[in-house]
């Protein structure tokens, strides 16, 4: 089915508010970079990042859980303006229904991305799960929408153009780029 006619994933999208984010494999490529030192890196995308910047723009927020930390992902997260960071979380249903209190959300007003069967506990209680391309099968079978592109490869930034377009922000958000002197969001 064409995502377009689909009127209840189009619902789902239309009233998310918060976007949650995993972050190995679905902010990144999956790939850890340790080196003789011990210090850890890791490959972002950029248009990732100036999708989340545009999503946060247009009064969406957006929230990282992942199950490692990583002053990688602080660094990010900090350039990135987001503010809702969870680090060495085990249990991400804990902190779901933590940030939902917080943020006064009800379940459909999130969604959230993962790629692991460790973030599908979430994706079933969330009103938009998605599953990044390259995420493990069990993933992509509960996810509402499976992206076209891979994690850390422009799969965040295919959501955040989706939320936008469903919820109508698009066409502002290509006319701003297209008058002079406007000033592009930081990646």
């Amino acid at each position: 089915m064409d995502l377009w006619t689909d009127k209840a994933l189009l619902l789902r999208i239309k009233t998310v508010r918060l976007l949650m984010l995993d972050v190995d494999g679905v902010l990144t490529d999956g790939k850890i970079i340790i080196n003789d030192q011990g210090l850890e890196s890791k490959h972002f995308d950029v248009r990732d990042g100036h999708g989340l910047k545009l999503l946060m723009r247009y009064g969406v927020g957006v929230a990282l859980i992942t199950g490692r930390r990583s002053s990688v992902v602080e660094h990010r997260a900090k350039d990135l303006g987001i503010e809702e960071v969870y680090q060495g979380i085990w249990n991400k249903v804990e902190t779901f229904e933590e940030i939902l209190q917080k943020m006064n959300l009800h379940p459909e007003q999130t969604a959230f991305v993962g790629d692991d069967i460790v973030d599908i506990p979430v994706m079933r209680r969330v009103g938009f799960a998605v599953a990044v391309r390259d995420a493990d099968e069990d993933t992509k079978k509960i996810a509402h929408y499976v992206t076209k592109g891979r994690g850390g490869r422009g799969a965040v930034r295919e959501v955040c153009e989706l939320i936008l377009k469903v919820q109508d922000h698009w066409q502002d958000v290509a006319r701003k780029y297209q008058m002079d002197g406007f000033m592009p969001a930081e990646r």
